[in-house]
């Protein structure tokens, strides 16, 4: 029967793209045969719940019509005659600790950010096949390098696939260093290696001791040159060891000012995969697989609701998802569509109408300046702040593109992204900036400006 296998696995090459094929079904193998069941195995949990999936009604047919008749395809997880392990990559999955993972280094890793908790669809099956083909190793059979770089808009999955990597690597490798991080962590430990008179030990610790280097935001490198000459540095050292690094940014790299050749060189390196905005079929999926997860029972009419208006990110749909069941709970009333309704229009009000004038108007109004200070050169903190701000709900508000919010404040779109950067740190680390910028988005989202 393995020739059967053999046979039916070349009828499907020629039906299926070849980094498909060399992706899921190649490396399948026959596992037994007993006139009523067809037995394959793959290589672990994630590669069977995929083929099973996507080709499993694919493989079924060629089977029937190499046989002569229709048997029951079983495919499972693990070694051929190892069948207890058919269940190990999810029990593993499954054992980490609630709060979270973390690596070597860095932040913790979200226990819900696996592999088999990411919902693919076209917008982002690319991306998906080489995360996975990145943490399996499987460089050498499909030919993929060990960088990838991931891009898109916030909101879309990037951090999801990047963690879903570090926790199958430290499942199937526990014993290697996986460093998860953002840029600026990684700028900020640097900084504070050099002042303390650690610079070797930081070199060592990412140069030679770091197995699986997951760094986000890449952006916030721009215009810090130190950091940038040791991550190049880094990077080097970590390529030439034949180690997995994964980048992720919501710009591209051509759009990142103030950064210099030598580090774009080595980013641009690796494959990169950009992650589009989900169709409604792949919205649908999402808001069923967050539902199951949440343990919350959704019609699927309001499913249908929630994804055909709520188009923007995954964190909007679960935001909708979140505030459907919570206003269920809270006022003991059932999930239906009028419910849902008014969770849309509180997320979703105003949300076109939103502009970067009408942006500013409200800025200047709460920080009582003008709107010729706020585009002017001025330096003065009471305006730099207020101007910062807005270039930063600009930017989650709008669609515009960064060199065109730069212009409407009269800066090039290196300001920009810088003033951004600066709004988005003061959030992390000051109450005071967070809470200001969380009423001004009210006033946004609720429509008052």
């Amino acid at each position: 029967m393995e020739v059967v296998w053999e046979k039916v696995k070349s009828a499907i090459k020629s039906k299926v793209p070849s980094h498909t094929f060399n992706m899921w079904i190649a490396p399948l193998k026959y596992g037994g045969f007993d006139q009523k069941t067809f037995t394959l195995y793959s290589p672990n949990f994630f590669s069977k719940n995929r083929v099973k999936s996507h080709y499993a009604t694919l493989i079924s047919d060629q089977i029937a019509e190499a046989l002569g008749n229709k048997v029951i395809v079983i495919i499972k997880a693990g070694r051929q005659n190892a069948e207890s392990l058919s269940e190990l990559a999810p029990s593993r999955q499954r054992s980490l600790p609630n709060m979270g993972i973390r690596p070597q280094n860095g932040r913790l890793l979200r226990r819900d950010f696996t592999f088999d908790q990411f919902v693919v669809g076209g917008n982002n099956d690319f991306a998906y096949t080489a995360s996975l083909a990145l943490a399996s190793r499987r460089k050498r059979q499909n030919g993929c390098e060990n960088a990838l770089f991931l891009l898109s808009k916030p909101g879309m999955g990037k951090s999801h696939l990047s963690q879903a990597v570090g926790h199958f690597i430290l499942s199937e490798h526990p014993t290697e260093s996986v460093y998860y991080m953002t840029a600026e962590d990684f700028s900020a430990e640097m900084v504070s290696a050099f002042r303390e008179d650690t610079t070797d030990r930081f070199k060592e610790k990412y140069r030679t001791g770091c197995d699986v280097l997951l760094l986000e935001d890449i952006h916030h490198l721009s215009g810090k040159d130190r950091t940038q000459i040791e991550l190049a540095m880094t990077l080097d050292f970590l390529l030439e060891a034949d180690k997995k690094i994964i980048f992720s940014s919501c710009y591209r790299l051509t759009d990142i000012p103030k950064l210099n050749d030598k580090l774009r060189s080595r980013l641009s390196y690796g494959l990169t995969s950009t992650i589009d905005s989900p169709d409604f079929k792949t919205r649908v999926r999402i808001l069923k697989k967050k539902a199951l997860s949440y343990g919350t029972q959704v019609p699927g009419e309001v499913l249908g609701y929630l994804a055909s208006e709520l188009t923007d990110d995954v964190r909007q749909l679960e935001s909708g998802l979140v505030g459907v069941s919570a206003k269920s709970s809270l006022l003991g009333i059932p999930i239906d569509l009028d419910l849902a309704a008014s969770v849309v229009q509180h997320i979703t009000r105003q949300r076109k109408k939103i502009t970067i004038e009408a942006i500013k108007k409200l800025i200047c109004k709460h920080f009582n300046i003008t709107v010729v200070d706020i585009v002017s050169r001025s330096r003065k903190q009471a305006v730099v702040r207020p101007r910062q701000i807005a270039m930063y709900l600009s930017r989650r508000y709008t669609d515009a593109p960064l060199q065109a919010i730069g212009k409407s404040f009269n800066r090039y779109h290196a300001t920009a992204l810088h003033a951004i950067g600066s709004i988005e740190k003061g959030i992390r680390r000051n109450e005071a900036v967070k809470k200001q910028v969380e009423y001004l988005q009210k006033k946004l989202e609720t429509g008052k400006f």
